[in-house]
């Protein structure tokens, strides 16, 4: 989903047909255009690879041949360089594009470039002027996207902010999504085209670094940290809907607790009312998501060693059926969750507010940064020497805080040196490993409980703490370890 000044948001087709009639719709006359859009690359997509965009395209009764360059601004998002000239039917023409290096570049491979894939779709768009000095250019896009000889449909609205604030572009689109099924698409129809060329498969898509800077504001680095963590998540939502792959709900998982680590880490900076509306909302998405993700660690992890350590017990049969029955209900209820309207409405609502957060008493970050890992420090130090005497809810809360640390850390990576950075990673990974699989151990238990209640389960309960008891020690060593790290952001 774009932020700046456009967003794109997907509908079925039978939404599609209501929209046109939506009040909001009712006092502007569309202009209805056929537009085909021929995108070009070389055989190895070079140009995919530099961020350079070829495109020929029929809009209406106009050819058009346009050259567009994507730079990474400040690290947070991109800023397109475009140049787009009228040409004749079947031609390719660079002769307009103003950067004298690209252009050299796009004509020495002129005779290699193919079309790569196209889009065709209908356009039915309207321009809102919904107050004075605001308007808004509504467009909805039905057709498809082709490629070697496959095809993924489009049916998706755009809105563009054409004059105005970024605030009155959300509204549009809340106007919109309160009477219409409206869910914020992430990838464009580009993007989308190369996924067809390439006929790719789903895939759990991790977090990717986040290019922070310690001269941006500390708000800025929310702001980024934020989107990303939102893009993160519903790059893998598709997958979740669709795939049984259990590592489509962890990712999701992941980046709900990171952007929730990053809403903590930010806390007294944020208008307590951000705060107080979006977290719990978050928390209710990730303990839904948890649940899910608990089952399938279970029935792919713990419960193979549990049948191969009673591998004639008769409750292991029925704990075995139950864990895929619940696995079963939860992925259902987990897609219920993000194919639902609140889900759709939440996406857009926290974009919204999150642009909106005013700059107030702005700091750099890399004053900010060490501050909020030094108090995230303590607490791990404090609940570390609880953790070896106590249970398992202490080693809990030591994780908990543990992974508070660790997501700060990787939002603030960049600011700091790689060298002081690497070994404090890898004693931390080990030790959030160890971490890992006492709660895993920990929440088998109280799955079991569930699946053989009363004394069915007994005697897998005391095999699973015998097992918790057998990794104390490492956990121990693992533990100072860590403790003798030289913190990285001391050197800062």
């Amino acid at each position: 989903m774009g932020v700046e000044n456009e967003l794109n948001l997907s509908l079925t087709p039978g939404v599609a047909s209501r929209l046109v009639k939506h009040p909001l719709l009712t006092d502007a006359k569309p202009i209805r255009q056929r537009v085909i859009n021929t995108y070009y690359d070389t055989p190895d997509q070079r140009l995919r690879r530099e961020r350079v965009v070829v495109r020929y395209r029929k809009k209406g009764s106009t050819w058009l041949s346009s050259v567009r360059r994507m730079t990474v601004s400040e690290g947070r998002h991109t800023e397109p360089s475009e140049w787009e000239t009228v040409v004749a039917p079947g031609k390719l023409d660079f002769s307009h594009v103003a950067d004298g290096t690209l252009r050299e570049w796009l004509e020495s491979l002129r005779d290699e470039l193919r079309p790569a894939f196209t889009t065709s779709f209908t356009r039915n768009a309207w321009l809102l002027e919904p107050r004075d000095g605001v308007r808004i250019e509504v467009a909805l896009d039905r057709g498809w996207i082709e490629a070697d000889g496959r095809r993924q449909p489009i049916c998706e609205v755009g809105l563009e902010l054409l004059s105005g604030g970024v605030a009155d572009l959300f509204s549009a689109a809340g106007d919109l999504q309160t009477d219409l099924s409206l869910h914020p698409e992430t990838t464009s129809k580009f993007q989308r085209g190369y996924s067809v060329l390439a006929d790719e498969s789903l895939q759990p898509v991790k977090a990717l670094p986040i290019a922070t800077t310690a001269e941006m504001t500390d708000m800025a680095g929310f702001r980024a940290i934020a989107l990303a963590c939102l893009k993160h998540l519903q790059s893998n939502e598709q997958g979740l809907c669709e795939s049984d792959n259990p590592e489509f709900v962890h990712q999701a998982r992941v980046a709900i607790r990171r952007l929730r680590s990053a809403i903590r880490v930010w806390k007294p900076r944020l208008p307590a009312e951000f705060v107080a509306s979006f977290d719990p909302r978050w928390q209710a998405l990730a303990r839904q998501l948890g649940e899910t993700r608990n089952w399938d660690v279970f029935l792919a992890e713990t419960l193979p060693a549990v049948v191969v350590a009673f591998p004639e017990g008769v409750e292991v049969g029925r704990l075995s059926h139950y864990a895929v029955r619940r696995c079963a209900i939860n992925r259902a209820a987990a897609r219920s969750t993000l194919k639902s309207a609140d889900y759709s409405r939440l996406l857009l609502e926290f974009t919204a507010a999150v642009l909106a957060l005013p700059e107030v008493a702005a700091r750099p970050l890399g004053t900010f940064a060490p501050r909020c890992l030094d108090k995230r420090a303590k607490q791990v130090r404090q609940l570390a020497g609880e953790a070896l005497a106590s249970d398992a809810p202490a080693r809990h809360r030591l994780r908990v805080a543990y992974k508070r640390l660790r997501y700060a850390l990787e939002f603030f990576a960049p600011l700091f040196p790689a060298d002081r950075l690497r070994a404090y990673h890898v004693s931390a990974s080990n030790l959030q490993e160890m971490l890992g699989r006492l709660n895993d151990l920990a929440v088998a238990g109280e799955l079991i409980k569930e699946a053989l209640p009363g004394e069915q389960g007994e005697v897998i309960q005391y095999w699973l703490e015998g097992q918790t008891e057998r990794l104390l020690p490492e956990l121990g060593g693992l533990l100072e370890d860590f403790g003798r790290q030289a913190v990285p952001w001391k050197a800062v």
